[in-house]
């Protein structure tokens, strides 16, 4: 299965998902003009993983902030990630928030309640370069 790599954006967050390696990400901001052109390809790549995923899964999403159009595609992959989960495969979801970043923490934590999957809240502080 060939991986996704899509390099982020101001608007848009990097993604990786590669099946070899293991490595499920999603990082920065998401607030895409057309966000179902955007989520499309992850949500079809992601729909495609799960009928032969791996025996372990770990998504982790390190998001600075999204939209609400985008938190509903977010839904829908974490959605997707609940079916692997549901079929006996192990997920766990490393969600990391900004220390003094409520909004993401509740987010985070708003997911786990409505997915059902195992979810790490995992704080951190921003590094001012």
């Amino acid at each position: 299965m060939k991986s996704l790599n899509i390099k982020g954006t101001q608007e848009t967050p990097h993604v990786i998902f590669d099946k070899e390696s293991g490595v499920f990400s999603m990082s920065g901001k998401s607030l895409p003009e057309d966000v179902k052109e955007f989520y499309l390809p992850i949500i079809e790549w992601v729909a495609e993983y799960a009928q032969t995923p791996n025996k372990e899964t770990k998504f982790t999403v390190k998001m600075d902030y999204f939209n609400t159009a985008s938190s509903k595609m977010i839904l829908e992959v974490f959605e997707l990630f609940k079916e692997i989960h549901d079929k006996g495969f192990t997920v766990v979801v490393d969600w990391y928030y900004q220390e003094d970043d409520e909004d993401m923490h509740d987010a985070g934590e708003d997911y786990a309640d409505i997915v059902e999957v195992p979810f790490k809240l995992i704080s951190y502080q921003q590094i001012l370069e």
